[in-house]
């Protein structure tokens, strides 16, 4: 039996569930938040910083999302087409999750928590600069994207970029000439995985301290 720990409108909880969903997997989602205190204090309990998401494998507690995506295609989805099975394409996948990870994930989760602490007030430079990261993360993966041989099914890279670019886009829309990048966000999120995380997420859009836009 496997279980996820996370909330419905966390992106590193989406990273781990799109690749349960891609490789049809039967799992169970049990909600970290004050409703389930019991989740929460599986989960304060099994990392260092008590983190979600947490993937439960028969008692066997599995944190960090990148992780948890590896294991699930180590340990139940062999054939699914989550990581590489040569080891240089593997090296690079795993180079390109930390890119959506590092230099998107985290420049737009910057952004939010300085709204977090001061929603009315949030500090003009942190934001600024945070934003100009974002911008240049952009700048190359639309490059980077020229080249990508986009695969059939779901990798480790869209479990990783699909949620970065979702909440990124809200944070700093995508300009306009960046046309492939805007794209592959929209096929991102038209995956049948991605997609359930984006309807399960909706019912919380009006806690984002930015203001969710009217979209998506």
């Amino acid at each position: 039996m496997l279980a996820l720990y996370g909330h419905a409108f966390s992106s590193y909880t989406w990273k781990a569930r799109i690749a349960l969903l891609a490789a049809g997997l039967s799992h169970e989602f049990r909600s970290v938040d004050p409703d389930h205190p019991d989740n929460v204090a599986v989960v304060q309990s099994a990392s260092p910083a008590g983190k979600f998401p947490l993937l439960d494998d028969n008692g066997r507690l599995v944190f960090e999302a990148t992780t948890i995506v590896e294991h699930i295609a180590l340990h139940h989805a062999a054939d699914a087409g989550l990581l590489p099975t040569q080891p240089d394409a593997a090296l690079r996948t795993r180079q390109l999750d930390r890119v959506f990870d590092n230099y998107v994930m985290t420049p737009g989760q910057d952004v939010v928590n300085e709204y977090l602490r001061d929603r009315e007030n949030p500090d003009a430079a942190r934001v600024a600069e945070a934003r100009a990261r974002l911008s240049r993360a952009y700048a190359w993966l639309e490059g980077w994207l020229e080249h990508y041989p986009r695969p059939a099914g779901v990798t480790l890279v869209e479990c990783a970029a699909a949620p970065s670019l979702f909440y990124a886009d809200w944070v700093l829309p995508i300009p306009e000439d960046h046309v492939r990048l805007k794209e592959w966000r929209a096929h991102l999120l038209a995956l049948p995985s991605v997609s359930r995380c984006v309807e399960e997420a909706r019912p919380f859009r009006p806690y984002f301290p930015l203001g969710a836009p009217d979209r998506d």
